[in-house]
């Protein structure tokens, strides 16, 4: 498979997240809009991420690192009936352990509770219980939603499966539009339910689609398979690894609700648009290439293999530090002309926005390790290594909880600021233990492939070009009239996104170049760049 086409696959899979994320950004700002920082807000962030835990352990990142590769190395061999018995396998599975799952979880909802929220009591301790038990049962539906992804992805259907998460998100929006003359600890309740139903149409969305590309789809618990061992082989790997990451999540959750209200809601918040970016290019990138690397690597890597995967995995490091790079910039110095167009109405006030810039700037240290890690991860994945991912998460993880207790607890008191100001340092010290997973991971790499990575005068490139585009961006924004949030950030943001373009172009970067040819011949205007 060309290059371009990866491009091609990566647009379209960049294009179903960029819709999910829009409507994830419109939720998230209705959402604020009825909730601001209070502790309704609390209560809901963290109780959605309890169940979700289940999603992400055995959803998409998991099914895409151990089923897809077996999976689409069985149709690139034209073997679909194998194809097909296996997906049926797997379904069949996933049902019976999540079933299990889901009712365990939601009789042990209590005792989860004092380990990933200890600071919540009394009535907000109640409340959250009770929203957890409704969403256990979604967020279970959602591990099939992450099955049919899996399906399409390896039949390069991209756009559908990242773009079905929008239909949750108008779920939620709808619930909320509807129901918003109750008070707050009542409409997160009926918000409950309407994420629930925004689970199954989700899964119900792509059902379709997946039946037609799987026409002898079987539903047996077929253990002995020689296709599903592989897939199991390589599943629970993925499975500690990624349990590490949510476990990761968790321990920063736990630790935010220890720093008093509004501090869990304004780590989620951030969140928000800190997976903006991460996932547009990042999961974009690593998701398209995935199944093309897992054909490319095949069952023995030998040089000339390596060669060609080393080549892949740069061109995509490449293309994934040319969006990046500007989004860190943009999270430092101008998160607060963000924020505040996003969120920045009725109950989410001027000050919370800045409380979240904060927040969204810390997170931006470990922005490039992240989406870089990722790719990283999916190359290993493609060469049916678990086991290196697994062991660098832990490490992750052991510096995200001694750097994050450190941060959160201790240097605001040194420092003789509030409490919730530690929610900054949670999220900084998140992205120092990332860059560490990061370097282990290419490390390892490099002793696999050769040379891999960004060289570092591209990388000076869009640093410079970043800053020459902020101190732009910055102008722009001392100087104009008082507009309000949403009429400054558009001024302000596609003056940044011009410089930035117009910088990089100027210094011949290549993905820049590529983009502005494309545009241009969709415009038809087409002509060689020099």
């Amino acid at each position: 498979m060309t290059k371009d086409a990866g491009r091609g696959h990566a647009l379209l899979v960049g294009a179903g997240i960029l819709c999910s994320r829009l409507f994830g950004l419109v939720r998230q700002r209705v959402f604020s809009h009825f909730f601001g920082l209070s502790d309704a807000a609390d209560i809901f962030s963290a109780a959605l991420r309890v169940p979700n835990f289940l999603q992400n352990l055995f959803g998409e990142g998991v099914l895409s690192a151990s089923f897809i590769p077996v999976y689409a190395r069985l149709l690139a061999q034209h073997k679909q009936e194998d194809a097909d018995r296996l997906a049926g396998a797997i379904f069949a599975i996933l049902a019976l352990i999540i079933s299990v799952i889901v009712a365990l979880g939601i009789l042990a909802t209590p005792y989860l509770l004092w380990l990933i929220a200890p600071g919540y009591t009394g009535e907000k301790r109640e409340l959250t219980i009770l929203i957890v038990r409704i969403l256990f049962p979604g967020t279970g539906i959602l591990v099939w939603s992450a099955w049919c992804l899996g399906i399409l992805n390896s039949h390069h259907k991209f756009f559908l499966s990242y773009a079905a998460p929008v239909i949750w998100n108008l779920s939620m929006i709808l619930t909320m539009l509807i129901f918003h003359h109750l008070d707050a600890n009542r409409l997160i309740v009926y918000l409950a339910w309407g994420t629930v139903l925004g689970c199954l149409l989700q899964f119900l969305v792509q059902l379709g689609p997946v039946l037609k590309l799987v026409p002898n789809l079987r539903l047996r618990l077929d253990m002995q398979s020689l296709h599903v061992k592989q897939v199991g082989g390589s599943f629970m790997n993925v499975v500690i690894g990624r349990g590490v990451v949510q476990i990761s999540a968790f321990v920063d959750q736990a630790i935010s609700t220890l720093l008093g209200s509004g501090a869990v809601a304004g780590m989620t918040t951030a969140a928000s648009i800190n997976l903006l970016p991460v996932s547009l290019f990042g999961m974009a990138v690593s998701a398209s290439e995935l199944p093309t690397l897992s054909r490319m690597a095949g069952d023995h890597v030998d040089e000339e293999v390596a060669a060609k995967l080393c080549a892949r995995l740069n061109n995509g490091l490449e293309r994934i530090a040319f969006f990046i790079v500007p989004s860190a910039m943009a999270f430092f110095a101008l998160g607060n002309v963000i924020v505040a167009a996003l969120y920045q109405s009725g109950a989410f006030t001027a000050r919370d926005s800045y409380y979240v810039w904060a927040i969204l700037a810390g997170s931006g240290v470990g922005l490039l390790a992240s989406t870089f890690g990722r790719l990283y991860s999916s190359t290993y994945y493609a060469m049916r290594d678990t086991r290196t991912p697994l062991r660098y998460a832990l490490v992750r993880l052991a510096f995200t909880a001694v750097l994050g207790l450190g941060s959160a607890l201790l240097i605001p008191k040194l420092l003789g600021i509030p409490m919730q100001w530690g929610a900054v340092g949670l999220t900084a010290s998140a992205g120092v233990a990332g860059w560490v997973e990061f370097h282990l991971l290419r490390r390892k790499m490099n002793h696999k492939l050769g040379h891999t990575g960004v060289a570092v005068s591209m990388m000076a490139k869009l640093w410079a070009a970043a800053v020459v585009a902020t101190l732009v961006a910055c102008v722009v924004e001392h100087f104009m009239p008082a507009w309000g949030p949403i009429l400054t950030a558009a001024f302000v943001l596609s003056t940044y996104g011009v410089a930035y373009f117009a910088v990089t172009f100027l210094l011949h970067v290549r993905t820049c170049r590529d983009v502005v040819q494309k545009m241009l011949r969709r415009v038809g205007l087409d002509r060689r760049l020099g």
